[in-house]
């Protein structure tokens, strides 16, 4: 029988032969560990009722929210299906229903405002790219300055979430001040990096983008509840404003499923246009009610 540190060994292989990513792998580890740790027990030894055991507890005590029972729950799914070659009744074990809520998006002038009080051209250059082409934060970190193409005006996504390439749209204005944050800043970009970390050695660093939206939408004065994934609803939202196909966005965006996509129409601000088919109707305003009342 193996003991549980040699299980976390070889579940780490595991993750590392599906090619996880480096996030994913950390996230499964820390949950598989902490779950070996609660039960006191071989892994070998445990099912079904153990790992139930162990996310009631997490939900009733730890009192975690719905994603992060989720992410124990798909670690422990691989630790005992994959690692431990393990049949499980998935029917026994099923993911919380997460509520989401609808986010809050910035008009296309309080994007220019939060632009116009970047601290830096770097930042600048970033949080317009980040909007411009819908890009996740991270993917933005990692852009190469030949990921930029500038004859087709599109963006290469390399190695995005699930670790999947793409082309998105590459943005005019966006193109221009990445020309002038470039004109401006040393040419001696380390490895090909499009953005660099302050020590400017290695490429920008998400919680550096994070912290330059957050001050730069603060000196704008938005009060909204907004990050720097608003900015990438937002160019998702406002394609749909313009009339794109959300099947294109879909590609543009990187999404596994239309599902995902299809959440953005909930954001739309409806054409003024469009009214209500009350407003159709010949019902005054004025004067006396035909009579009734509400609660008959």
């Amino acid at each position: 029988m193996l003991s549980n540190e040699q299980i976390l060994a070889r579940m780490a292989e595991d993750m590392k032969l599906r090619g996880l990513a480096a996030g994913t792998r950390a996230s499964y580890s820390y949950n598989a560990g902490r779950f070996l740790s609660w039960a006191g027990l071989s892994a070998e030894l445990m099912g079904e009722e153990e790992i139930r055991a162990y996310l009631q507890h997490q939900i009733s005590h730890g009192k975690l929210g719905a994603s992060t029972v989720n992410v124990c729950n798909a670690a422990l799914r691989f630790l005992f299906a994959v690692t431990l070659n393990r049949g499980l009744n998935y029917r026994l074990l099923p993911r919380m229903k997460k509520a989401r809520a609808l986010p809050e998006i910035l008009t296309k002038g309080e994007l220019l405002d939060i632009f116009d009080n970047a601290n830096t051209l770097q930042n600048k250059a970033m949080l317009m790219t980040i909007y411009g082409s819908g890009l996740r934060v991270s993917e933005a970190c990692k852009l190469k300055t030949r990921d930029v193409d500038s004859e087709a005006m599109r963006v290469f996504v390399r190695c995005g979430k699930g670790g999947k390439d793409r082309y998105t749209l590459l943005s005019r204005n966006s193109l221009e001040m990445l020309r002038t944050y470039w004109q401006s800043y040393s040419p001696k970009h380390p490895d090909g990096w499009l953005f660099l970390s302050k020590d400017r050695l290695r490429n920008a660093h998400v919680r550096t983008v994070q912290s330059a939206f957050k001050a730069a939408a603060e000196r704008a004065g938005i009060t909204k509840n907004v990050s720097t994934h608003t900015l990438r609803a937002c160019f998702a939202t406002h394609l749909l404003e313009a009339g794109a196909d959300i099947y294109r966005i879909k590609q543009l965006l990187g999404h596994n499923q239309i599902q995902s996509t299809t959440f953005y129409l909930r954001l739309l601000n409806y054409d003024s246009a469009l009214t209500s088919p009350l407003d159709s109707m010949p019902v005054g305003c004025a004067g006396e009610p035909g009579g009734g009342s509400a609660n008959d």
